[in-house]
């Protein structure tokens, strides 16, 4: 919503509100509140603002050529190394990540300090509530992704991935439970790390990119 129609929207309310409350001769109803509130809610999913332009072909071959070596990699080592010894490398979240990472590798969300904080942090949460509350699922499911999200704006960690990387420790597979505290480090720090050293790679050979933006 821009300023000019926040002002119309407002000195819009406050007639309304107004006239209810000259025609009752007394505070406007509930209902009326409501419907006020309806109406600016509404108005807000309008949104106002234009759709950014499409990207340049040269980024979308970087931005898949950063995707397709990292995941492959990580899968690589995840099918080589990690599954003869029964367990995983290769999780959901990390496809996000890498959207992030190597196609908008500029954004505060795709920075090392986010992308490794934010999953071992999410990890850390997740298998906890696993623990405590694995017997409901659905509400552990929950804790999980939304004290993630609390713990990743309180370490100034914040990766949207890390939700998954949470409900993931509590809706995995039977042999990702039993890794417990282990799933912190691998797959979700190791995992991530590799992440980060291909983006660290792709991003800075790409001419027009420079990565990362900041460290801590």
């Amino acid at each position: 919503m821009n300023q000019l129609d926040s002002q119309i929207l407002l000195a819009d309310s406050r007639f309304l509100l107004q006239r209810e409350a000259a025609d009752l001769h007394q505070p406007p109803r509930r209902w009326f509140r409501f419907l006020l509130r309806l109406r600016v809610l509404l108005h807000k999913m309008r949104g106002g603002g234009t759709s950014p332009p499409r990207a340049q072909l040269n980024e979308v071959l970087w931005s898949w050529v950063g995707a397709f070596v990292g995941i492959g990699l990580v899968g690589y080592l995840d099918s080589h190394f990690f599954a003869p010894i029964d367990q995983a490398l290769l999780i959901g979240s990390f496809g996000a990540s890498a959207v992030l990472l190597y196609g908008a590798p500029g954004t505060p969300f795709a920075q090392p300090r986010n992308l490794i904080g934010g999953h071992m942090v999410s990890a850390l949460i997740g298998v906890i509530m696993f623990q405590w509350l694995g017997s409901v699922p659905w509400l552990a499911a929950a804790y999980a992704v939304s004290f993630a999200i609390v713990a990743m704006h309180l370490s100034k960690t914040l990766h949207p991935p890390g939700g998954a990387t949470a409900l993931i420790a509590v809706i995995g597979s039977d042999a990702l439970h039993q890794l417990g505290f282990l799933y912190v480090i691998a797959p979700v720090g190791i995992g991530a790390l590799f992440l980060l050293l291909i983006a660290l790679l792709v991003n800075n050979l790409a001419p027009s990119r420079r990565y990362p933006s900041w460290w801590w």
